[in-house]
């Protein structure tokens, strides 16, 4: 039988049983105790095959209650991890009892592996006391790894723009093909449910500010709370934080698994950047699907307003419509799709950094998809609420 080496054996004992283990006797027996000048002699093979064998020899002497005990080990022939165990977990029962066991004329080889053999039980026997952090603590601990990510990110960032950089003076490297894949598929192919909840969202805002101003006879400045509440921010937050979950979690799973089948490790053996042919497409991609997304969004925002102004307050389409460029400037308008392309930078940036730190597990990816998403629409928010700041600064 092949040799076993230490943490493999211990956990061998626990799922078979030595009562299993086929036991291979020798003419000659393995141990001789001389009770007289307590001294022990070890000879033959101390292997795993041997080990029931050995078990029960040492478990049937009689040792003495005090003292000190000799092993001899100069007739070993052959000895694993298996008979350097059962050596050292002998020895230490004794020691328990008040008994001193000197090991003698082992080989180096031997003692070097009874050495780690004592090592492992006395590194897995004595378990670390871990003193709680307090909240103060937690809270350190927390803000310092945050921080770590968040300098992974900005490192992450500058890498990707170094290498934009770089394909800038290249044309020929761009990949054309790739960019209209993501355009289509997290353009084109989000039309449906940003058109279906952006509908639902004009509805729904316009019915409760409808009951306000009805009480108060100003059903038509519902046409101008409507317009700038959709163009300059809800339709832009409201799509970006939908795309964040459709498409931020997408690029973080295919990125992920591409990692772990190692498809990323190829194409840079291959002497093809990942960021060149699977990053900087899926960003510019969103940059450019993003704004589109954001003017589609507002449509379908105000047509939700309308047929819920005329189903409710009583204004028709044309006076809707009418009132709606007297009252909402394009300046609003502008304002609004000029955050897009922020927040596709934010959305694809974050949800490709996450998945290129999946780790090689399936657990990995969901852990980072999930953070993608919270990521992707906390700094989503953050960027919002700064340009808000920004434009009633400057009193845009």
């Amino acid at each position: 039988m092949g040799h076993f080496t230490w943490p493999i054996f211990p956990q061998y004992l626990q799922n078979h049983p030595i009562q299993a283990i086929l036991v291979s006797m020798t003419d000659q027996d393995q141990i001789q105790y001389d009770a007289n000048a307590h001294q022990l002699r070890c000879q033959g093979e101390w292997d795993l095959a041997h080990l029931p064998h050995l078990q029960q020899i040492l478990g049937s002497l009689s040792w003495p209650t005090q003292g000190e005990l000799v092993t001899d080990g100069s007739g070993i022939k052959k000895m694993d991890s298996a008979g350097a165990w059962i050596l050292t977990q002998w020895r230490d029962k004794l020691k328990q009892q008040g008994i001193n066991v000197d090991f003698q004329h082992f080989a180096k080889e031997q003692q070097n592996l009874i050495s780690l053999i004592q090592h492992q039980l006395e590194t897995e026997g004595t378990l670390p006391k871990v003193t709680p952090l307090p909240w103060l603590g937690k809270i350190g601990k927390v803000t310092i790894d945050y921080l770590a990510q968040f300098q992974k990110y900005l490192a992450f960032v500058g890498q990707l723009s170094l290498e934009a950089l770089r394909l800038v003076g290249h044309p020929s490297h761009w990949r054309f093909p790739a960019l209209a894949t993501v355009v289509y598929r997290n353009g084109y192919q989000a039309l449906p449910i940003i058109a279906l909840l952006s509908l639902m969202i004009g509805v729904v805002m316009t019915y409760q500010m409808g009951l306000q101003l009805r009480n108060y006879g100003a059903n038509i400045y519902i046409v101008d709370l409507l317009g700038l509440s959709i163009l300059r921010e809800f339709g832009p937050l409201l799509t970006a934080i939908m795309v964040a979950g459709r498409t931020g979690s997408a690029f973080t799973a295919q990125l992920g698994i591409m990692k772990i089948n190692q498809e990323i490790d190829a194409l840079d053996t291959m002497g093809v950047t990942s960021a060149e042919l699977l990053l900087l497409p899926r960003i510019l991609g969103l940059f450019i699907a993003l704004p589109l997304l954001t003017v589609w969004s507002d449509v379908f925002g105000v047509i939700g307003g309308m047929m819920m102004s005329n189903n409710m307050l009583g204004i028709t389409w044309y006076d809707f419509l009418h009132r709606f460029p007297q009252v909402i400037p394009l300046k609003t308008f502008l304002l609004g799709l000029g955050k897009a392309p922020v927040f596709a930078l934010i959305i694809a940036s974050v949800g490709c950094f996450q998945g290129i730190q999946v780790k090689q597990n399936a657990d990995s990816v969901g852990q980072n998809t999930t953070k993608s998403v919270v990521l992707a629409i906390f700094f989503i928010i953050v960027a919002d609420a700064f340009f808000s700041v920004l434009f009633s600064k400057l009193k845009l």
